[in-house]
């Protein structure tokens, strides 16, 4: 079934011919037409399946169709995000959509200046994307009011609950006094999140799980090389080198350390920039800006801020440069990569303190990572500048195919 196929308006259709959507992603096909329905609905999918459009596309065409003219009277749809650049993110895919149609959209977060976002609130508007901080301090200022909502959107409900939003979600759900739709979307699901779940939806809300037997998406091939901490940056530095096309986001465990990062690649004329919450929103958005559009540096180095939700066009490697400590955070970093129907490729350094961490992880995706064996002659090469890591993967590649080439015969 193709997007012109679908019972929304014309406008919609339009802006998703525009954006290069012919045909619905799983999650979207199994979730636009129960919420166009008005049933609750609590979906789990991968990163890069599509699913800020699964609920966007419903929810603008129904506040379209609802309305008669541009003019707002009042929030119909929250969607609360854990992070200000899942929000902007969110904003984009929905202004995108949007466009043309009498749905006017308003993304809402903290670290800047709330003047400019009140008098736009005050203007009117149709949909709010937002951070619980900022959308509790203006609704406790009345400058946000509830009494026409009639969708509420959970957006990586995971990351919600790690981050401590829960009291946030239930003080919300409490403040909705009319009756309204809950649309629950989640990366990953534990018990924790079932729980959490199940007391925010209702009881006969359609479930939805796309790939659940596989929690990183077929497009990424993944592996991992063992690299003592000390030496990583030199498996970086060659890892650039042999392949100086494409975008690349390298994940750290911490701010200093990405600072750091960029600093060592610095030194051997590879250009990087750095994103992690020490920067003001600002410059964290003209980073992301940059990134986006190839007018920065094609190497990113992040912390787990950028982890989760941000649909950056074509990036074609990522490196956890360290572990993540928390297991289900490798499938969103590595999730940047292989979205929609591209490839995309994921190496990640583990040092032996990390070892751990790295079984905790194939316990997680419930199968081993493939190990690109380093001997000691290539280790020393590497760390000594004189070894091709290029070789090492492709050397690797084939062993695979070998592999395979004998299965099937």
């Amino acid at each position: 079934m193709k997007f012109d196929q679908y019972y929304i308006s014309a406008d919609i259709k339009k802006n998703l011919a525009k954006l290069g959507f012919k045909r619905p992603t799983d999650i979207q096909f199994k979730s636009i037409p129960s919420i166009l329905d008005g049933e609750d609905v609590l979906a789990i999918a991968q990163t890069g399946t599509g699913k800020t459009a699964a609920f966007a596309i419903p929810v603008i065409d129904k506040i379209h169709r609802f309305k008669s003219s541009k003019r707002s009277y009042g929030i119909k749809c929250i969607v609360m995000v854990p992070t200000r650049e899942l929000a902007v993110q969110i904003g984009e895919v929905f202004k995108s959509i949007a466009k043309h149609t009498r749905v006017k959209v308003f993304t809402l977060y903290g670290g800047v200046e709330q003047d400019r976002q009140i008098a736009k609130l005050q203007d009117g508007i149709d949909v709010l994307i937002a951070t619980p901080g900022r959308m509790f301090d203006l609704i406790n200022q009345q400058e946000i009011h509830l009494d026409g909502v009639s969708t509420l959107v959970l957006d990586e409900a995971d990351h919600m609950l790690d981050l401590g939003f829960i009291e946030d979600i239930r003080y919300i759900k409490k403040m909705l006094k009319r009756r309204h739709q809950t649309l629950f979307f989640s990366a990953t699901i534990n018990d924790e999140i079932k729980k959490l779940a199940y007391s925010q939806v209702k009881s006969e809300a359609i479930r939805i799980q796309v790939s659940p037997q596989d929690r990183v998406s077929k497009n990424i091939t993944h592996f991992v090389m063992h690299v003592e901490m000390d030496d990583k940056r030199f498996f970086l530095e060659r890892f650039l080198q042999d392949h100086p096309e494409g975008k690349v986001i390298v994940f750290v465990r911490t701010k200093v350390r990405a600072e750091r990062v960029v600093k060592a690649l610095g030194r051997v004329d590879i250009d990087a920039m750095s994103i992690h919450g020490d920067k003001d929103q600002s410059e964290r958005s003209d980073v992301m800006q940059a990134f986006r559009t190839g007018e920065g540096a094609r190497v990113l180095v992040a912390t787990d801020v950028s982890a989760r939700g941000i649909d950056v066009p074509n990036i074609a490697y990522v490196i956890n440069y360290d572990l993540p400590e928390k297991v289900e955070n490798y499938v969103h970093r590595i999730g940047r990569t292989g979205r929609g129907e591209n490839k995309g490729e994921a190496v990640s350094f583990c040092s032996s303190e990390e070892k751990d961490l790295l079984h905790e992880i194939q316990d997680f995706i419930a199968k081993p990572i493939n190990v690109i064996g380093v001997g000691k002659e290539e280790y020393t090469e590497v760390t000594t500048g004189s070894r091709d890591l290029q070789a090492l993967v492709a050397e690797h590649d084939a062993w695979l195919n070998k592999g395979k080439g004998k299965k099937k015969k």
